[in-house]
């Protein structure tokens, strides 16, 4: 006992020691943090940078700068020490990320979850709910506890595999009212599916075309589905009254909390409380709930979208969602800026891909700056206003992109030029931004893993065993890393993850010749959680 207390102080002094080494870092490079790309030519970016690095980035291929990032240097790679030192330092401080072997290629239809669990679910989602399931799997197992809660379910693809596919008690709270209507539509269509063909065994359910066998076809499903409620959960609510009325409403009456028992659900059993992608302050907010009650035996939390998070000048009176421990919280320099936690959101792994294949999207930044300098020349007012994605921009000319673009601020594009020599000019510096953003995104691990670290700090600040988990692939899910947190000791459940990884890796199906995946119904194709 006093061995394992021994090592968990130890732990939680490296984590500390290597939340206060990436502040320090981050503080020492604010101004390349904190730079908007779009800022390029009208905030003069790249003088900004050191001219050593200037003079090695300026000549420097996509293929060497997709080595700096994954730290393989690159063929032919000359770079100056200062900057080699910068990228060492942003892995060597990163939370490692796991890379699965096989193939880098998207996944296809995975075989391993069920036909019926596949319906509406594209292949990366597919990918996400079975491992994290798998993951409460063992939770359960480790907590004797079978309840789950599936906080910010949206159309109740995580919660329907939990149900169905793995026979849990599920609840699952959703603050969209119609995406919680959906779910539920969902879930009697698969119960009719059911129906039709009997629930043992589940024979003559459909079958897909595959590529590879199955070596291991997947289980049964039961005839138990989720419970649904249309809620938003209040962070600062005693966990019996957590719930908020659904925004926006759904088609029928709030259902009343079923959480509200004395033990922390309905019949007063414990419960598992997990979200998959919970946005902004959602995943601060299952925390919270986690550490004051009782009744919550474990949390596992896949986070997104950081730049939701509160922060304490923002909202002064509440808590917010950054930091969460005290010892980040006295951390001088530990302040994030909107654009830093935004930055957290990148795909690193995707834009290496990119690089690699010197994809023509790299061009999109650029345009995107040049856009800037015009918007700006011909309305000062107008600064870094939002102009809405453009559909595959990176096909388009540059004077096509600006005609799609400035309407949507306001500004007729046949009052600006878009051909000048000036326009050629920027233009001609694409490689440079795309330079200067790939220095960006070697910081966005190390915000992530701040971010993650003040909750990880934040729960053992309080007792609570729990740990940092790489659960997806981050080439597929970039948002791949899970916090999970018991009262219990995980080692059990940790150490099972590499086996459950291992089953995972298939070839998955292929989309029979001119089919495509079966679509979902017409109001169904948006896809949170």
């Amino acid at each position: 006992m006093r061995r394992a207390a021994a090592g968990t102080r130890r732990g939680r002094a490296r984590e500390q020691q290597r939340a206060a080494d990436i502040i320090r870092l981050l503080t020492l490079y604010r101004p390349l943090l904190d730079a908007y790309i779009i800022d390029f030519f009208t905030e003069g970016l790249w003088a900004q940078l050191p001219p050593p690095w200037q003079a090695a980035l300026a000549t420097a291929a996509p293929l060497q700068l997709a080595g700096l990032l994954g730290g393989l240097g690159g063929p032919g790679a000359a770079w100056p020490l200062s900057l080699l030192a910068f990228a060492a330092a942003t892995r060597a401080l990163a939370f490692p990320r796991g890379c699965p072997g096989g193939s880098p290629r998207p996944p296809c239809q995975s075989t391993r979850l069920h036909p019926l669990l596949r319906r509406h679910v594209k292949p990366k989602k597919q990918h996400e709910i079975r491992r994290l399931g798998k993951l409460l799997q063992r939770l359960t197992q480790a907590t004797g506890c079978d309840r789950v809660v599936d906080v910010g379910a949206g159309q109740g693809h995580l919660s329907r595999f939990l149900a169905f596919g793995l026979g849990l008690s599920v609840t699952a709270v959703e603050g969209d009212g119609r995406l919680a209507g959906m779910a539920e539509r969902f879930d009697q269509e698969l119960l009719r599916e059911l129906g039709k063909t009997g629930v043992p065994g589940n024979k003559g359910l459909p079958r897909c075309h595959q590529t590879a066998p199955c070596h291991s076809p997947p289980s049964p499903l039961t005839p138990r589905g989720p419970r649904h409620v249309a809620g938003r959960l209040d962070p600062s609510a005693p966990w019996g009254e957590f719930l908020l009325p659904p925004d926006p409403p759904g088609p029928g009456p709030t259902t009343r909390n079923p959480l509200g028992g004395p033990g922390g659900s309905e019949g007063g059993q414990r419960v598992l409380v997990t979200g998959l992608h919970a946005c902004g302050d959602l995943s601060p907010a299952l925390l919270r709930h986690f550490t004051r009650s009782p009744a919550v035996a474990a949390v596992a939390s896949v986070a997104c979208c950081y730049m939701k998070l509160s922060t304490p000048p923002e909202h002064p009176s509440s808590s917010p969602g950054y930091p969460l421990s005290a010892w980040v919280a006295k951390l001088p320099g530990h302040e994030l800026s909107y654009r830093a936690r935004e930055a957290a959101c990148h795909a690193l792994e995707e834009y290496v891909g990119r690089l690699r294949g010197e994809s023509g999207c790299l061009r999109t930044h650029c345009y995107r700056a040049v856009l800037e300098t015009l918007i700006r020349a011909a309305n000062p007012s107008k600064k870094r206003p939002g102009v809405q994605t453009v559909k595959k921009a990176h096909t388009l000319s540059f004077p096509q992109y600006a005609r799609l673009g400035l309407p949507r601020v306001g500004l007729d594009p046949a009052a600006i030029s878009l051909d000048s020599e000036a326009v050629e000019a920027m233009l001609e510096q694409q490689h440079k931004v795309v330079a200067f953003f790939s220095l960006t995104l070697l910081l966005a691990p190390l915000v992530e893993t701040l971010i993650l670290l003040d909750r990880l700090l934040y729960l053992r600040e309080q007792g609570f065993q729990c740990a940092l988990v790489p659960l997806f692939d981050p080439r597929f899910s970039p948002r791949n890393l899970v916090l999970v947190a018991a009262r219990t000791p995980l080692g059990a459940v940790l150490s099972g993850l590499d086996e459950d990884s291992s089953e995972d890796e298939d070839t998955g199906v292929a989309e029979p010749s001119g089919q495509k995946q079966s679509p979902p119904a017409p109001s169904a194709r948006r896809e949170p959680q």
